[in-house]
Order: C-alpha cells, then sequence, then structure tokens
C-alpha cells in the first residue's frame, strides 16, 4: 500500500479524539503541577513541560508506527510479547522501588514502566492466537491457553506489587466473548465479584442466608415447571457459593495489602479515615464537587492549587477537570472518552481478520476499564487502585502504551478494514 494513500486510509475521527483527549489532558496537567518555582515554560524540573515533551515524542512514535506494514505486527505478536514478559521479569533483578512498588527501569533521568507496554502485547498475542490458530474458543483447551496468555503478564506484575496494572487484564475477556467465549464465564466472573463485595459489606452469615433462600426460590419456580429438576444440583451450586464466601475474609486478610483492605473498607462504609488511607479520594471529591456546574476556571482550582489532593496530576488528574472546569466540562471529558470507545469498537467490527478484530476489541476493553475504573475511584465510588486515566494522567510510559496500544489498530484498519 503506497504512503500516500494509507494516509488517506487512516481513521481520523479516532485520531482527532485521541488529540482532543491529550490536548484536554495536558491543559489540567499545566494547572494541577505549575507553581511559581518556574523559571519559565520550558522549564524542564516541571511536569507540563516533562509531559509536552513527551506529547511531542508521541507524535513521532505515531509517525513511525504508521509508517510500519500492518502485517509486521501480526507476524511479530509472539516476539513482542515474549520480550514484554522478560522486560516483567527483569523488574525482579534491575527494577528500582519508586512508591512501594518495584515497576519501573530507570535509564539516566527517565524511569520507564514496562507494565503500560504489555497491554498491547498483549492484545497482539491474544490476536494471534485466536486469528492465526482459527481458534474455537468454545474449545477448554483452546481457553485455557489463550486465558494462560493473559494471565502470565499479569501474574509478573501482582508481585511488584502493582494490583491495579493487573486488574486490567481482566479487561481480555471480552473480547473472547467477542470471538464466542460462553456468556456464563462473564456471568461467573460478575457474580463472584457481587459475592465478594457482599460478604465484605454484609457478613458470611447474612450472605450465606441470603444463598439459600435465594437457591430455595429458584428451585422451586423451577420445580413447577419441569417436575425432572433436581433438587441436588442446586444445593450443590448452593454449597459452592457458600464455600467461596467462607474463603472471602482469609483472602481479604491474607492475599491482599492493609492499603487496599483499607480502601475496600471506606468505600463500604465500615471505616472513616478523611485524614489517612481515604484522604486522597475525599479532597477528590470536594475538590470535584466545588466545581458546580461551571467550574472556577482554568488555574483557579482552590484545591488544586493548593495541593488538596497528593498527586493529583496522575491518577487524580479528573479531580482538576470537575474543579475547575465543573459539571459541563467534565461531561465533555466523559462524552470523548465515550466516542473513543464506540468508535474503537467499530474500527474492530469492520476488520476483515480475526487477528485485527480481536486486536481492535482488546483496546476498546482496555480504554473502557482504564476509564470506567479511574472515574469510579476519583469519585469515591469505588476503592483507590492506581489505574491511571488513559491520555489524561502524567507519566510518559502510560501516555506511550496508550499511544501504542490505539494506533497499532489505526494502522491495522488502514489496510485490514473492509473500508481499505
Amino acid at each position: 500500500m503506497a504512503v500516500g494513500r494509507g494516509f488517506i486510509k487512516l481513521d481520523w475521527i479516532t485520531i482527532f479524539l485521541y488529540f482532543a483527549l491529550v490536548g484536554i489532558g495536558w491543559i489540567n496537567i499545566y494547572s494541577a503541577s505549575f507553581d511559581d518555582s518556574a523559571t519559565g515554560f520550558f522549564d524542564f524540573s516541571q511536569i507540563y513541560f516533562k509531559q509536552l515533551v513527551w506529547i511531542c515524542l508521541s507524535i513521532v512514535l505515531i509517525i513511525f508506527i504508521l509508517a510500519i506494514e500492518a502485517k509486521f505486527y501480526e507476524r511479530f505478536s509472539s516476539i513482542i510479547y515474549l520480550v514484554s514478559l522478560a522486560s516483567l521479569l527483569g523488574l525482579f533483578i534491575f527494577g528500582k522501588n519508586i512508591n512501594g512498588a518495584t515497576s519501573w527501569y530507570v535509564l539516566g533521568g527517565f524511569s520507564i514502566q514496562p507494565s503500560e507496554f504489555a497491554k498491547a502485547a498483549t492484545a497482539l498475542a491474544l490476536g494471534k492466537y485466536i486469528g492465526d490458530m482459527q481458534t474455537n474458543i468454545r474449545d477448554f483447551k483452546h481457553q485455557l491457553q489463550a486465558f494462560l496468555i493473559i494471565a502470565l503478564p499479569a501474574l509478573f506484575i501482582i508481585p511488584q506489587p502493582d494490583p491495579g496494572s493487573a486488574l486490567v487484564y481482566a479487561a481480555f475477556v471480552f473480547p473472547m466473548y467477542r470471538e464466542g467465549l460462553h456468556f456464563v464465564y462473564l456471568l461467573l466472573g460478575f457474580f463472584l465479584a457481587a459475592l465478594f463485595i457482599s460478604t465484605l459489606a454484609f457478613g458470611v452469615v447474612w450472605v450465606s442466608v441470603g444463598i439459600v433462600l435465594v437457591s430455595t426460590l429458584i428451585y422451586v419456580r423451577n420445580r413447577k415447571r419441569n417436575k425432572k429438576t433436581k433438587l441436588l444440583n442446586y444445593a450443590m451450586a448452593a454449597l459452592l457459593c457458600i464455600g467461596f464466601v467462607f474463603s472471602v475474609n482469609y483472602i481479604f486478610n491474607n492475599v491482599f495489602e492493609q492499603r487496599h483492605r483499607d480502601r475496600f473498607n471506606i468505600v463500604l462504609g465500615k471505616e472513616t479515615d478523611a485524614k489517612g488511607i481515604g484522604y486522597n479520594t475525599n479532597q477528590s471529591e470536594i475538590a470535584i464537587g466545588s466545581g458546580g456546574w461551571t467550574g472556577k476556571g482554568w488555574t483557579q482550582g482552590t484545591q488544586t492549587k493548593g495541593n488538596f489532593v497528593p498527586e493529583q496530576q496522575t491518577d487524580y488528574i479528573f479531580s482538576t477537570v470537575g474543579e475547575e472546569w465543573g459539571f459541563l466540562g467534565s461531561m465533555v471529558v466523559v462524552t470523548l472518552f465515550v466516542a473513543l470507545i464506540i468508535r474503537v469498537l467499530q474500527l474492530a467490527e469492520r476488520q476483515k481478520s480475526q487477528f485485527s478484530r480481536v486486536y481492535g476489541y482488546s483496546v476498546g476493553a482496555i480504554l473502557f476499564v482504564h476509564f470506567f475504573v479511574n472515574i469510579g475511584m476519583v469519585t469515591g465510588l469505588l476503592p483507590t487502585v492506581g489505574i491511571p486515566l488513559p491520555f489524561f494522567s502524567y507519566g510518559g510510559s502510560g501516555l506511550w502504551g496508550f499511544t501504542i496500544l490505539l494506533f497499532i489498530l489505526v494502522r491495522l484498519d488502514a489496510s485490514n478494514s473492509h473500508y481499505a
């Protein structure tokens, strides 16, 4: 495909949404990080200028990604995936501990977080496995192999410890569902998560009683419709659920770290800690609430300029949007994210190859999980797990990781879609 022809076929809607989000994100990073100590706009000690440099380098990266033939990403996806796994394993030897997590390589004055790039590598590998092998994802053996591709990077990330980044890998279930994975897997996942949260909120006894009552009601209802309905099946299902419920407290107390337990307890209303572990979320809610309908104006946020929300330019950047741009500005940002995710799914669905389609749905699922969890975390609806807001949160690794993830899809779409 000629370069000029390929340039015309690029999906400019996706590119526009990308630059709109990156631009608005940088404006808010500037507001959240600017202080009077800056010697000028081109002050590399300032976070906003560092992010601007990363944005400029991202443009070079985009050009490089689009210049490569689309077949390269499919042909070398397995090698890219293996290199990604090696980079995650290397952290345990060469990584530097920052803020309690060994998640970065430090090269000169720059730090690189390989988990941000592993998402794109995993999406490529999953697309390669499902597409290249013409995999029947309903086959249990193929399901195990696909889940292994997804689980390996997550298992390497958890001990860093970085459970937030590992949580994102649950997003890969959605592209597998699109390719034929039975709905029961999604239903089972949501059901177990609901049981876990319910047990923490209401206790083992009440949840167990609820399981028995619901199981009994379902059995009685189905028994009236079909006399052959077996009580033993419902009893076994209820016992398995109750067994899981009894394991929740052990998992919560022995697998989760104390900071994660504290955050869950605060969200569930079991603890109040406005000055301790819940300080960030509490201040974030205050900042967003104080913005009202139209906000206080750019660089005029009192919570933002007073540094009441720690690390506001990273995971809590959306609180700056809420305070300075208000409800209307926040809805503009949310609309842009929703539009981008919908557009990504549209691109995925129009792909001619299964590899490209699986990769596209993976991109959409990853963006959605990051967006949903981060907004929920900042507004206090979900526990703080350290997931950045794509294209918004400060950080070169995050920006480059999401840029690579998105523009590989743009490149694949330019040559593999039904409209190419």
